[in-house]
Parts: structure tokens; sequence; C-alpha cells
């Protein structure tokens, strides 16, 4: 029996079955490896006699029983290592088939073996042709667990397709967003179809067993069957080798009443590295690959990618280690907690639990980028109804301890990854967890398009009331989906009124941006556009920043900007979640031409990544209170910087000076050189590892976008923090990311006003500090005169989509753009 996949990964193991003792059972990994061994016929591989019931099965005449028999083998390694392994005396008389002479009575012995393990039998004649019949095994089940049976298989045909298993039990127990403002009728999945929808169904298909039928005239398959329920259940088990190929006469599948038990109930002990409880995310895997045909499937969304959970986990056919509690059965809004189907991952707050059958798992456990992953091995023991298991959290940083706290001004509670159905989204207490799980102090939950009707119900014009003095979570909204969306998409925050006057429908909204930034603005309003980079690829593919390609302007992002920044109605200007050439771009041209708009960072959850709230984000200083008045304030200030958690860079100075004592604007009176410096932090692991490596290798159009691994150097354990003047890397240190605080510096060379900032690409990002020589405002020619050819773009792309009667004043707003651009270019030195 080889126990190699169950290696343990920590000196002490923590368990504490609750109907024992009140105190924590320290047992050292010795004691703990003999227990396992000994409990292994039933702990691990669920050993049993099979109980034998009416169905017995017809016993197939084989002329070939060395294959039957081999595969019986495989079967039987198969089933040890999927943990439902047959009996000892079942096992010891199969080896010692091998041993006899292969003919019929062989064959005959092993069907008697494995059949009683049988759920079903399916017969396909030689029309091929699919009839099932109910087998005799034993149709017990456990909530929360996988239960593997075998599918006897009498092939008349000899065909070699692939075997299929459905069931209505097993349907989609939720219905993908539509990214529609109501949901459809027809869309709704009501409380007595999600009642019926408690299973999950997996032919098992790897090794050391076939993808295909072999042809043979008998074979046996492995069918796994999970629930999300408990009790007497009925379920209907379909079997078919094809479309069109079922028998006639409901025929192709059986009812099955199956009797299932609880699981143990697993409590959480979690405490931060200061002690505290907290919530933290945890990713529960059992290392066994199943393929599900019954997924959910993937969305398809003009201008966003397929993120990487949503290939990872939620693309049907695909291979996929077993995670708990189960993803396509995950329901959040009628489960305990309400775990997202589309992440790996769950969140967990100190005492609550997750449910798990009998085994072993391998816990992924961390709170945000600010803490280091950690992995422990748990086993879940039988005959007990509950226990206990302690996770302790270990940060590489605290950010809020040094009065510098995290922000994500985009994320979504509808459409994308979401469901309409049975909710049309998720309401304000399930974004909470995960807002908590990922150690988030700010976040912005914007209604949109998706939902729109029922999302906005939950926008009050102030901070939800969940809100904390440690956490802030408020609603406000993102123009998209509207008629304006195809300008860019906007962020609306700190809204008073989410509704623009006048109008009762989304499609009475304004078809270009300005009117809405306009109206946001008068209420006090911080605004901005989304996913910047969208529609700003050049047209010509370039990484260098800056650059002079033209943008294509055909996208989602911040197209309009160009236009609206120079009557200064644009606050935010967000990064993070877009190619980083393709975002700081335009930005930088901007601030070359004397604007002042904030980088800031956001996720835009769950649409271009669902993976986590908070990949990208923003650290602000609020001063002596957080809150989100003191947030948008510090953002208006440019009191932050833009990073993905593995970096940071604050505290800068100039010239002695810091940044923030003079509002981030220094004054010379005459050209010459400033000393720069700063402190900077990063994090990676001290050897590269595989998905590390991965992530490095990838081109910078594709996701993560930001990540601390791009910016390392080579395989090393250094990174690059670079000064720019204007946009150009003028100097560069390297530092150890190993955690700890370094003090950087730079020195640069000033000649006319000029603007600064520190970067480490694509890790984090300053806000920039303003170097104003001889009272002059920044001008740079070459990116006034780019900003200039950028409008002419966007009104080619965009004014065709500008209703008829708005297009007037868009034509307006557009000339009087160009000309702010043709005047920063004459003012600007010849240099």
């Amino acid at each position: 029996m080889k126990f190699a996949r169950y290696k343990f990964v920590e000196r002490y193991y923590h368990v504490q079955p609750l109907s024992k003792s009140v105190f924590p059972i320290m047992i050292k990994r010795e004691f703990l490896c003999l227990l396992f061994v000994l409990l292994s016929p039933v702990l691990l591989f669920c050993q049993h006699k099979p109980v034998q019931t009416p169905y017995s099965l017809p016993v197939i005449e084989v002329t070939a029983p060395q294959p039957l028999l081999a595969q019986g083998i495989r079967l039987m390694e198969a089933l040890q290592f999927l943990g439902s392994s047959l009996s000892e005396v079942d096992a010891r008389q199969l080896e010692a088939l091998k041993l006899t002479r292969m003919d019929a009575e062989v064959s005959k012995q092993v069907q008697k073996i494995l059949d009683p393990y049988c759920i079903a039998m399916v017969e396909i004649n030689p029309e091929a042709r699919v009839k099932v019949l109910k087998g005799p095994a034993k149709a017990l089940l456990l909530k929360g667990g996988w239960k593997s049976f075998l599918v006897k298989v009498n092939n008349q045909a000899g065909v070699t397709a692939v075997l299929g298993v459905k069931s209505a039990n097993a349907g989609p127990a939720l219905h993908m967003s539509s990214q529609e403002p109501t949901v459809k009728p027809e869309n709704i999945i009501t409380r007595g179809q999600l009642d019926n929808r408690f299973l999950e169904i997996a032919l098992y298909r790897n090794r050391p067993l076939d993808t295909h039928l072999t042809g043979l005239v008998l074979e046996y398959a492995v069918v796994q069957i999970y629930s999300r329920e408990s009790g007497q259940r009925e379920a209907e088990l379909g079997f078919n080798i094809g479309q069109g190929s079922q028998d006639l006469g409901f025929r192709n599948s059986v009812h099955i009443l199956f009797e299932i038990s609880r699981p143990v109930k697993v409590i959480f002990r979690v405490k931060d590295d200061g002690g505290l409880p907290a919530m933290a995310s945890f990713l529960i895997t059992d290392g066994i690959e199943r393929i599900l045909d019954n997924r959910v499937k993937d969305f398809s969304f003009t201008d966003y990618r397929v993120t990487t959970a949503q290939l990872e986990y939620n693309v049907p056919g695909k291979s996929l280690k077993g995670i708990y509690p189960l993803p396509s059965r995950r329901v959040a809004a009628l489960d305990e907690y309400p775990d997202f189907f589309f992440q790996p991952q769950v969140y967990r707050a100190d005492g609550e639990h997750v449910e798990l059958a009998p085994g072993m798992y391998t816990v992924k456990f961390t709170r945000g980028p600010e803490y280091i992953q950690q992995t422990k091995q748990l086993i879940v023991l039988p005959g007990v109804d509950s226990m206990e298991v302690s996770f302790q959290l270990k940060r590489w940083i605290n950010m809020a301890a040094l009065g510098w706290y995290s922000a994500d001004h985009h994320v979504h509670a509808a459409g994308c990854s979401h469901y309409e159905s049975p909710e049309e989204g998720v309401p304000p207490s399930n974004m909470w967890r995960q807002i908590l799980g990922e150690d988030l102090n700010v976040a912005a939950v914007l209604a949109w398009g998706p939902s729109w009707y029922h999302q906005k119900n939950f926008f009050t014009g102030k901070t939800d009331t969940l809100s904390t003095n440690k956490n802030v979570m408020r609603y406000d909204v993102e123009v998209s989906g509207f008629p304006s969306s195809h300008a860019g998409h906007l962020v609306l925050l700190g809204l008073k009124e989410d509704d623009f006057p006048g109008t009762k429908k989304i499609e009475d909204w304004p078809s270009w941006t300005l009117p809405v930034l306009n109206w946001a603005r008068a209420q006090g309003g911080l605004t901005g556009y989304a996913h910047s980079g969208w529609g700003l690829e050049p047209i010509k593919p370039t990484n260098e920043l800056p650059n002079y390609v033209l943008p294509k302007m055909d996208g989602i992002g911040a197209n309009e900007y160009v236009v609206t920044v120079t009557q200064q109605r644009v606050d935010l200007y967000s990064a993070g979640d877009t190619p980083a050439p393709w975002e700081l771009n335009m930005w930088y041209h901007s601030l070359n031409c004397g604007f002042r708009t904030t980088l800031s960072g956001e996720t835009d959850f769950p649409c271009i990544f669902d993976e986590r709230v908070g990949i990208a984000r923003s650290y602000f200083k609020p001063g002596n209170m957080l809150n989100f008045t003191n947030y948008a304030d510090a953002l208006k200030k440019g009191r932050s910087y833009v990073s993905d958690g593995g970096s940071h860079i604050t505290d800068i100075t100039v010239n002695g000076t810091n940044s923030f004592d003079v509002n981030s604007e220094f004054s010379l009176q005459r050209q010459g050189k400033i000393k720069i410096s700063a402190k900077a932090s990063a994090f990676l692991t001290q050897q590269q590892e595989e998905a590390g490596a991965a992530i490095a290798r990838r081109p910078l159009n594709e996701q993560p976008y930001w990540n601390i691994e791009r910016a390392r150097v080579g395989t090393t354990r250094m990174v690059a923090v670079e000064l720019l003047l204007n946009g150009m890397p003028v100097d560069t240190m390297e530092i150890k990311a190993d955690g700890e605080w370094q003090n950087v510096y730079f020195t640069c060379h000033v000649e006319v006003s000029s603007w600064i900032a520190l970067r480490i690409f694509t890790s984090s990002h300053t806000n920039p500090v303003f170097i104003m020589v001889d009272k002059k405002p920044i001008r740079i020619k070459k990116s006034a005169d780019w900003c200039r050819q950028a409008v002419d773009q966007c009104w080619k792309t965009k004014q065709s989509n500008i209703r008829e009667e708005e297009r007037p004043a868009a034509a307006a707003a557009y000339n009087k753009a160009r000309l702010v651009y043709d005047q920063i270019s004459r003012e600007a030195p010849d240099k």
C-alpha cells in the first residue's frame, strides 16, 4: 500500500475532536503517521464488503479474459487512489487470479468480484444503442465528499467512444449572468429546481484507466458522485456514447434512491499574526483530478479576457484537482457560507467551518498580498461529528500599521462571473467576506449594467452599515452597459444620487462621457475611467514607455479621457487590470501636458479578474482616520500609490523634504540637480518557483498584468526601483526582495518644469511629484502633439455611437480639447 501522496509537511498537527476534549491535542508526526497507517483501511480507502442487493447483474461471456483481468487490476488501483478501494478479501482474490490459467472461469470470477461494486450496468447493443440497468452496489453517499462506484459495460457494438454520464440531478445550480439589466423569466432557476440539482457526477478517466472505451465486449468504468445535500434523495443516472445513442423507452437511465450521510464539521481557528481572530482565504484540495462534464461554462464578453481562474476551474471537460467545497455545487444565496462558484478558494473566519468527508486534504491559506501563503496537511478523522484545526497567518509586511491602507475602487456584486439566478448577483454581506478575506481596507462595490435595477437597491449614498474602523465598503456606480460605454466605462465614487437627472432607465443616459462626469462632479463625486488600457493598444505594437504610436481608440477604457481631462473633469486614472504599457502611456502623456490625474489601482472583480478582489490596489495615507471621505481626499491629493501588494514605495523626499508636506509640488528658481530618496520593500521567494517563472515569461498583454514576478531581475531575488522623469527612466537602484524596508537614493537634473515618480515595473508605481522650474507649467511638446492626434483618433472611432442630438455638443468639446493641446504645444520649450 502506497502512501507517497500523504506525506506530512509540518512537524506538528493540531486536532481537537469537540466531543472528546476542550483542549487541543498536539500529535507528533511519527505518532500521527502510525495512527494514519492503522486507520488507513477506513480513513483513506474506505474498504468495505459491498452489500448485495436484489439487482444482480448478468454474467457476460468473455473470449479474452486476460484484458479483463488486467483492467480489473487497474480498477483496483484506481479505486484505492480515489479512496473507495475493494475489500481486502476481494483485492486478494483479484490478485490471485493472475496466477491462474486465463480461461472463461477467470472472466466469471472477475465479474463475481467486481459486480457488487457496480451502481449500474451499461449495455451497448450491436446498433450502438445504450440501455442501463441498476446495479447491486449499496447506494450510499456522503454530503460534501466523492463516492466512487463501478459501472459494468457490455459493449456488444465494440465501439471505442467516450462513455458519458448525465443526470437531471446534476444540472446547473445557477444561471450565469447574461449581462442584462434584469433577469429574463426563462433564465430563472426556482428553489424546487435547486433542491433537485444536488449531485455532481464525474467518470474517472485518468491513469491508470483509459479515457475511451476499449472496444472489448466487457469492461468497467469508474463513476464518482458528489452530493451537496444529506438524507434520502432519489437521483437519475443516465449513460451514453454520444448524441443519439440512447435506447428507446427511457431505458438509457436508472433511478436510484441514495442514503446520504452527513460529513464531519471541521471548525477553523484562524488567527492573524498578531493573535487576533481573522477572516482568511483557504484552498482545500485532495490532489485527485476529475473531469466534470456538467460544470458551469465560462463566459465570453467583448473586450474582456477569460481569466486565469475560469480557465483553471470552470471550463467543461477540463481535468482539475478536487476542490472543496465543490465549486459547481456552490450557491451563495443558499449555502451557510456564501462561497463563490467561480473561485477555487473559500473564505472562513475564526470559528467558522467547512464540511468534509473523512480523508486527507491539502489546505493552502493566506489573506491577501501582504501575507505569505502557507500549506497545511489536514486529516479528517472518521467517527467524529466535528473537529478543530488551527491556522496561524503570517505577514511579510503590515502597511496599515504604518498608516498606509489598501483600496480597490472597482469591484462588482453582479455581472460577468456572477450569476443572475437564483439571485441577481450577491448582496453586500457576501462581498464583505471577500473584502475581509483579502485584507482590503476600502472597497467600492459598483452597480453597473447587469442586474442594475436590483443591485442599485443597495446604493445608499454613504458607506455600508457593515463598515468598521478598519474596513470600509461603499456602493457606487460604474457607467458600463450604458449608452456612453463605447467611449469609456466611468467609475463614479462618493455619489449622493445614482440616477442621471431626467432618466428612468439605462437607455436614457447620455451617449458620451462628459455630461456624466459633469453630473458626478456637481454632486461632489470622484470620477475616473475604468480598465484604462482597453482601446489604448498602440496601432503598431510596442512596449516602450512613453511611446508616440497612436492608440486604436476602439475599446471601453480611458478613450475619451484625452478629451475630458482638458476640462478638469477626471480625478482618477485606473491601473492594474489592463496591460501596463497601454494604460500608463496615455497617463504619462497627460502628465506631460500639465494635467494632474491620480493613478489608482483596481481589479474590476469579477470581470477582468475573478480570482480575488484587490489583485491590483491603491495604498493611501488618509491622515488621522480611516473612512471613505479621507480615502477620497487622499486620492485627490495624490497621497497614494498603486501596487499588486508585492512591493511598496513610500516616503518620497526631494532635497530632504517629504513630498506630502508640500502637496507633492516643489519649486526651483532655475534648472538644477535634485536628490530623491524613498523607502522601498518587496517580497519574492528566495528561489523562483515554476508558477512565478511562467508569469515572468508571459508577454505584458497577458494576465496577470501587474505582478511582482515580472519585476524579478532574472532568477535572482532582486528587483529594480526606477526613477522616472516625465515618464522616462533616468536612474535605477536594485533592492533585495526579502520583505525588509530599504532606503533608495537617486539624483537627476531638471531643466524645465517636470514630474518625477518611482516604480517597480510592473508591481508598484507612485503618484507623481511635480518639480516646477521658474513657476512655468509642465509642457512637453511631443506629448501634446500625441494627445492632439489621439483626440482625432477618438472622434473617428466614437462619433457614430454618439446620438445625433448630442453630437454637436460632443463635437464642440472635442474641438476645445484640440485647441488646448495646440496651445500646450505652442507653450512648450524647444527642448
